[in-house]
């Protein structure tokens, strides 16, 4: 179980059946399933951050995704 602490790298492991099913799968497919991980991400991302900030306008929730899909990387301020 995690600690709560966000700045602690998690490491998870993939199931060999899910990495055999993958393996099979072409580049195309194995890309088409991450963006659409990504885009999912992004969709409960924004949700929740709706949720947390109505106030927030798109720009605001837009780099509010950013900073967190990047780990912080981005900070966002670009935009």
């Amino acid at each position: 179980m995690s600690s709560g602490n966000m700045d602690e790298p998690v490491i998870e492991v993939m199931d060999d059946a899910m990495a055999d099913v993958l393996r099979q799968k072409s580049e195309v497919e194995r890309l088409r399933i991450g963006f659409r991980m990504w885009k999912t991400a992004r969709v409960i991302l924004r949700a929740a951050i709706r949720s947390d900030h109505p106030d927030w306008d798109e720009k605001a929730v837009n780099r509010e995704i950013a900073k967190r899909i990047s780990h912080g990387v981005v900070d966002g301020e670009s935009f």
